[in-house]
């Protein structure tokens, strides 16, 4: 099972990635939205999304709307981690800077087990 990491802030990135790693998941990382979306491209599919909302160059938000523009994209789960949950968008799973690792790694787990458990590999 796959997840991506999306955090302009290096500690953060490599934190969550150990972290994943060491609990089974294979991690890929992006530090703004374009690259995110340029690993989407090459990685194929994933099974969550952990998202930092305020990123230079294409921010958290301006990848989810493009995300939810391509139909492949758009049934990812995604994790919002943020210092400022004020930004989040309605109706996703957010979590609050500074992390509790143990929080993130529940609900990672739990999601892709429903992704890999969906015919499509995909949450409705």
């Amino acid at each position: 099972m796959k997840v991506l990491i999306v955090d302009d802030e290096i500690a953060t990135r490599d934190t969550l990635r150990d972290v994943l790693e060491d609990e089974g998941f294979a991690v890929e990382v992006a530090s703004n939205g374009r690259e995110a979306l340029d690993q989407l491209a090459k990685i194929g599919h994933v099974c969550a999304i952990i998202l930092d909302l305020i990123m230079p160059e294409m921010s958290g938000q301006e990848l989810l709307e493009a995300m939810g523009a391509e139909a492949r994209l758009a049934t990812i789960p995604v994790v919002i981690v943020t210092s400022d949950t004020t930004r989040a968008p309605a109706g996703r799973t957010t979590f609050r800077k500074p992390l509790r690792l143990d929080n993130i790694v529940d609900t990672v787990s739990k999601l892709c087990c429903r992704s890999a458990a969906t015919p499509g590999g995909s949450v409705s």
